[in-house]
């Protein structure tokens, strides 16, 4: 009946609502008229906001308001971001199911309401509520459970804010939370050697772009061999949207790779290659590691001359190779009438050797010259 007739007044009794705006970091919440009865026909809404950083705390130091199903006559209604926290009606020395008690309600963000509501009669004398609300810090490092607002390495939280910082050798992202590399200027000038992701195996970190260049004398061909263990975040309908390996190798271009296939073994076919190597601000990879060698145009197979040999004798000579032609015992190596002990030709880039291989003479010995025999002679005859 009573439904009925709050239903009914309604129509002809039109609550005046009240909004009063609270910014300051601690307050006090009053019912209208407290300590006295609060008024019938009563709307009073408190906005506490406070600065970002903060959430809002609030507890009630006294509170009683009529009791009823649901909270349906008089009560207090905690809201924020949309969000209903609470609903509260009663008296806290009978319907302690119904008050807030020893119980404080926290905001999830910067902003709360709080709205008190009568209705148009109260059968009993009821003194409303006294609240409390206090600013508290969000520890952000500790809760911080969206990716793309937490740090990548180092957390650290003050009054109100956090801020990032790296791992040593690495440098802070623009967004000011993650963690990417300087890795522009890798130069690789050997015959071989190893490159892999920065951390491999470890994830590699985010927001980078990696470049790593192989260069090597004209004649020499780079091949790139890479592991098996490979793990490149990728999409499982765009090809390589977000981190991916771009190899270029003079005119060609091998890539993008991305996922959790190898390339495996690729022939540049160039003395010149370039590894770039992307990331974006997000993802947990393992990387990629590979190996390279160089090897250049072969050269005909050289023969050691007649009492002589050459050192190395392998199977295959290739370009910067060299080999030493040396000869017997009683032989010398002779090569456009110079004699010498040993002579050494090269594998050239263009796959001829540097020189024909030369050949092996008996070594010369001098002949007694006779106008001097005679003359010792003739001074022994003297004596």
């Amino acid at each position: 009946m009573r439904s009925f007739l709050i239903w009914s007044l309604s129509v002809l009794h039109l609550i005046k609502a009240e909004a009063i705006e609270l910014t300051d970091m601690f307050g006090e919440i009053q019912s209208p008229s407290f300590p006295d009865s609060y008024p019938s026909d009563s709307e009073v809404t408190w906005n506490i906001s406070v600065p970002d950083g903060f959430r809002i705390k609030l507890y009630f130091m006294h509170f009683d308001l009529e009791s009823s199903y649901l909270c349906e006559y008089d009560y207090v209604k905690i809201e924020s971001e949309d969000q209903v926290l609470a609903t509260f009606c009663g008296r806290e020395a009978t319907d302690t199911e119904q008050t807030p008690g020893q119980q404080a309600i926290t905001s999830p963000s910067s902003y709360m309401s709080l709205t008190f509501r009568s209705d148009f009669s109260n059968e009993e004398r009821f003194t409303g509520f006294d609240a409390h609300y206090t600013a508290v810090d969000i520890d952000e490092c500790l809760e911080k459970s969206d990716e793309e607002l937490s740090c990548d390495h180092h957390c650290h939280n003050y009054i109100g804010g956090y801020y990032c910082s790296c791992r040593f050798g690495y440098l802070l992202h623009s967004d000011n939370r993650t963690c990417k590399v300087e890795c522009s200027d890798n130069l690789f000038t050997q015959r071989n050697g190893v490159i892999h992701s920065p951390d491999f195996p470890n994830p590699y970190p985010k927001s980078s772009d990696c470049l790593y260049r192989i260069e090597l004398e004209e004649g020499f061909f780079i091949t790139l061999q890479f592991e098996d263990n490979f793990d490149i975040e990728d999409h499982p309908e765009v090809s390589c949207p977000y981190d991916y390996i771009k190899i270029k190798a003079g005119l060609k271009e091998f890539g993008p790779f991305c996922g959790e296939k190898s390339p495996g073994r690729i022939e540049t076919k160039s003395n010149s290659v370039q590894i770039l190597f992307h990331s974006d601000n997000s993802g947990e990879n393992g990387g990629w590691k590979l190996s390279y060698t160089a090897i250049g145009d072969p050269c005909p197979l050289v023969e050691p001359p007649l009492n002589g040999k050459i050192e190395p004798s392998q199977a295959t000579y290739t370009f910067k190779d060299q080999v030493v032609i040396s000869c017997n015992t009683g032989y010398n190596v002779f090569k456009d009438d110079v004699e010498s002990e040993t002579f050494q030709i090269e594998c050239m880039k263009d796959g001829i050797w540097s020189n024909k291989v030369p050949v092996c003479k008996t070594a010369a010995t001098e002949a007694p010259d006779i106008r001097t025999e005679i003359k010792e002679e003739s001074e022994q005859v003297a004596e």
